[in-house]
């Protein structure tokens, strides 16, 4: 269980917050002992039925500018890393008050673990944000219904603004 703490985060190295991409990091202690740096971005979301939602991933970087949101670790103190993570979007919210921020799962297992983040924090979470869960599948496919998907592909987004 991953529990959301806004006093329990990890110390951010840097970061730059704007419209165009919003970037900090931090570093975690996994289990091996290994300290891994992870980014947060913030960035606008490509699909052009959401305007003003901005994606927020995380993952060790890859260049410059991007991450790997596909690589499993193993990290020491996981609700230190995702309420690290979630920090950043009230931060990115209090300067740009009309967006609203996102968050996809990149697969089964994490688009899980976020929905029972979501479940498990509701409470706490609601002190700071509206949240909405898109049915990921009825918005891409308005005319259309996919019956083989599976189950774990819906609700996998889900989409915050400040109250």
């Amino acid at each position: 269980m991953i529990t959301i703490d806004f006093d329990k985060t990890f110390d951010l190295r840097w970061g730059k917050i704007n419209r165009n991409m919003s970037i900090t990091e931090f570093n975690s202690l996994q289990f091996n002992g290994d300290s891994v740096l992870i980014r947060v971005i913030i960035k606008p979301h490509p699909d052009p039925l959401l305007p003003n939602v901005y994606n927020l991933a995380m993952g060790p970087p890859v260049g410059e500018l991007e991450i790997a949101d596909n690589i499993r670790l193993k990290h020491r103190e996981s609700g230190r890393v995702f309420s690290t993570a979630i920090l950043f979007a009230p931060t990115f919210l209090t300067e740009f008050p009309e967006m609203i921020i996102g968050l996809d799962g990149t697969d089964d297992l994490r688009a899980t673990l976020y929905h029972s983040m979501f479940k498990v924090n509701r409470e706490h979470l609601s002190e700071f944000f509206e949240t909405i869960g898109v049915d990921w599948y009825v918005k891409l496919l308005r005319n259309q219904i996919d019956y083989s998907t599976d189950r774990h592909d819906l609700y996998r987004y889900y989409m915050v603004e400040l109250k």
